[in-house]
């Protein structure tokens, strides 16, 4: 008799993740929660995923809807430990946000062997919809390539003619001084170097010595979180703005509220989403401000989170559940996107989530009407030229 119980025992452990998955479409928000991007997604992304489940109505396919959170800590080992317990033991079916790049080609490989859903809407690099393009991710929000060379292309219209770099030294700064580059390159922009620094580095002092030494035009950051933030005010501080051009190829609304308008007004950057930008935006940042730990406003990274998962839903409704992801994908490519923060668009073969992208300049303090109003619109840059052509990326369901 007592084997018999421990026997069950074990079926029953084992068969319990089957069941939850059966009874409940998890979620799983993988991201910094206590690091240099913990304001830019953190917190902040778990809440717009608990908006968007609530807005759908709490339940898909017969099933309830939960959301977790884990913290990958900038760490690709402990992101895919956490992504394979996800996956192993507790039913979750999408993992989404994925800010660091190296962490989000790393679950990419672990959601495919597992045949569940990736959504990179905090992950920047661009190999997530070309050479390492999967069946089953969708890249959502923004990539390399889209900031790389939409700024690119704004900075040479002011007359840059050389830049030298300040790169985060790993694969989403690689892939984004890249994508500048190639874009500054075609129209004989001179790179006259690149200082690499790693995550979370305080002191910017030698790098921004030898930006300063290059006699670059501009100096470019390629970096994210509260490294352009650090990196921005030190450049300040060394008064590199007196001879060169600062450019932030990843700038966020915390950056501009950590420095204060008078040390980033006139910045150029390119994002796909503002706060104020519609009634309908207006109103999503409204509620999200009033729950969010800190109170901050929504960025383009909390919006692709929301609008993310409120298609992966939709897909799974249609589907009629969540267990095969690569037929959740596909129905995510089928059915055209729509939602209050980014409109209509669509989500390509290669996983490519296709939307406008939207040139700002940053206020001066006296243009400024109140706490968040940091941005004005200069330029819209239609869908199909804000991302990389289809075919152009390499991903191989391109190809077949």
């Amino acid at each position: 008799m007592r084997t018999f119980l421990v026997v069950m025992g074990a079926l029953c452990a084992l068969a319990a993740p089957s069941a939850m998955a059966q009874d409940t479409v998890r979620i799983g928000v993988l991201n910094d929660m206590s690091g240099v991007y913990s304001d830019d997604q953190g917190p902040g992304s778990v809440l717009a995923a608990q908006m968007a489940v609530e807005d759908f109505g709490g339940r898909v396919a017969g099933r309830k809807i939960e959301v977790i959170s884990g913290d990958h800590q900038n760490k690709t080992d402990i992101g895919a430990q956490i992504a394979r317990r996800w996956l192993d033991n507790e039913g979750v079916g999408m993992i989404v946000d994925l800010p660091n790049s190296a962490i989000a080609l790393a679950v990419g490989e672990i959601v495919r062997d597992h045949n569940k859903v990736m959504i990179g809407s905090g992950a920047g690099t661009s190999l997530l919809t070309g050479a390492k393009c999967s069946p089953n991710t969708v890249h959502w929000t923004y990539d390399t390539w889209a900031y790389g060379h939409g700024l690119a292309r704004a900075v040479m219209q002011q007359g840059v003619k050389s830049v030298y770099f300040v790169t985060a030294d790993y694969a989403f700064g690689h892939d984004l001084e890249k994508q500048f580059s190639d874009e500054a390159q075609k129209s004989g922009v001179k790179v006259l170097g690149s200082a690499r620094h790693p995550l979370g580095t305080n002191d910017f002092s030698s790098l921004l010595l030898q930006a300063q030494s290059s006699g670059a035009d501009a100096v470019a950051f390629a970096n994210a979180g509260g490294d352009t933030t650090n990196s921005l005010k030190q450049a300040g501080e060394f008064g590199l703005a007196k001879k060169q051009k600062l450019l932030a190829l990843i700038m966020g609304q915390n950056n501009v509220r950590a420095l204060g308008l008078a040390a980033s007004q006139g910045t150029m950057l390119v994002v796909p989403f503002y706060w104020d930008m519609s009634d309908a935006t207006r109103a999503f940042a409204h509620r999200f401000e009033a729950r969010h730990p800190k109170h901050l406003m929504p960025n383009d990274m909390h919006a692709g989170v929301y609008a993310a998962t409120l298609h992966y839903l939709k897909a799974v409704d249609k589907v009629g559940g969540a267990n095969d992801g690569k037929a959740v994908v596909d129905a995510m490519k089928a059915m055209p996107t729509d939602d209050p923060l980014f409109g209509k668009g669509q989500v390509r073969i290669d996983g490519r989530k296709i939307h406008p992208m939207y040139l700002f300049q940053v206020k001066t303090p006296d243009e400024s009407k109140g706490p968040w109003d940091f941005y004005k619109l200069v330029a819209t840059i239609p869908a199909e030229q804000a991302f990389r052509p289809l075919n152009e990326g390499g991903c191989p369901l391109v190809s077949n």
